[in-house]
């Protein structure tokens, strides 16, 4: 019989990615960056483990959503007063900060706990092309 591997917290290789979100749809970018950051994507996959790796992803304000989402899609939030449920626009949290939606979006798609909290910090998303990150020879993704 053989044994499952689950790879230890020490063994763990990061790589990091570089991701251009120009002209890509919000949601589908979303998984498989949530999908890199969780790890799943690796033969040494470890649910209890974090196995993901580093993404950067450059150009959040090029991002697109189908249809008439940008107008429609609206997100809600309460401020913990009486009647404080406050929503907005996709297109109003778009021009307020573009890097935004992208990072709600991916967020949601990763555990609700603190593993799902160690694996957002390793996503880092730029409103425009240029990024702070070139001394950790990313390698750009296609996706």
């Amino acid at each position: 019989m053989t044994k499952t591997y689950l790879e230890k917290p020490a063994d763990v290789k990061r790589k990091w990615f570089l991701v251009d979100a120009d002209g890509k749809t919000l949601g589908r970018l979303a998984a498989k960056v949530a999908t890199l950051l969780r790890g799943k994507h690796k033969p040494t996959f470890t649910p209890h483990v974090d196995t993901g790796d580093h993404v950067v992803i450059v150009n959040a304000e090029k991002i697109r959503l189908t249809g008439n989402k940008m107008e429609d899609k609206t997100y809600s939030y309460h401020t913990g007063y009486p009647g404080g449920l406050k929503t907005l626009t996709a297109e109003h949290i778009h021009k307020k900060d573009p890097t935004k939606l992208l990072t709600r979006a991916i967020e949601g798609m990763l555990p609700k706990n603190p593993l799902g909290n160690q694996m957002a910090k390793k996503l880092r998303v730029y409103a425009g092309s240029t990024h702070p990150h070139h001394a950790q020879q990313l390698e750009s993704l296609s996706l």
